[in-house]
C-alpha cells in the first residue's frame, strides 16, 4: 500500500510519497549502469537528461526534476530549464551542491544517489534519498506502470 499524500517535513518524501523536488546525482545514476558511459560522459549526461524530459512529458515523473552535472558530463546538457527538467552545472563536485540545494529547499526533496556519504549528508540537511534503481526503473516507462 502506498501513501499518495504529498510529502511534508513531518512525513518525509520517499519513492512512494512523491517529493516536490527530485535532485538527481547524475554521475552516480549514470555510473550505476555498466553500459560504456565512461567513453562518452557528456553523451551519457545528454541521454539521461533526454530520458528525464521524456518521462516528465509522459507523466511518469511528476515532481520538479533538477539534474546536477559535474566534470566531463557538463557539456552534455546546457544549464537551464526545459521540458520540466532543470540542469545545473556544479563548479566542482556535485555532492556539495546537492546538499546545498536540499538544505535550501522550502519544499520536500528526494536526492537520487547510491553514494552512502551523500545520503547521510542529505538526510542531515533535511532531505530524503532514493537509489538510482528507483529512478532508472521509471525512465523506460511511458505509462507509469510498475
Amino acid at each position: 500500500m502506498t501513501d499518495d499524500r504529498p510529502a511534508t517535513p513531518s512525513r518525509p518524501a520517499t519513492p512512494s510519497r512523491p517529493a516536490a523536488v527530485v535532485l538527481v546525482d547524475a554521475a552516480n545514476v549514470i555510473g550505476s549502469r555498466p553500459n560504456g558511459w565512461w567513453r562518452d560522459r557528456a553523451g551519457a549526461a545528454r541521454r539521461l537528461v533526454e530520458q528525464l524530459r521524456a518521462s516528465v512529458a509522459a507523466g511518469v515523473l511528476e515532481a520538479s526534476i533538477v539534474v546536477v552535472l559535474e566534470g566531463a558530463a557538463r557539456p552534455g546538457a546546457e544549464e537551464g530549464d526545459a521540458g520540466g527538467v532543470r540542469v545545473v552545472h556544479a563548479a566542482g563536485g556535485a555532492d556539495d551542491l546537492l546538499v546545498e540545494l536540499a538544505a535550501a529547499s522550502a519544499v520536500p526533496v528526494v536526492v537520487i544517489t547510491a553514494d552512502r556519504e551523500l545520503r547521510c549528508r542529505v538526510r542531515a540537511a533535511g532531505g530524503s534519498t532514493a537509489g538510482p534503481e528507483w529512478l532508472l526503473g521509471r525512465l523506460g516507462r511511458r505509462d507509469g506502470s510498475p
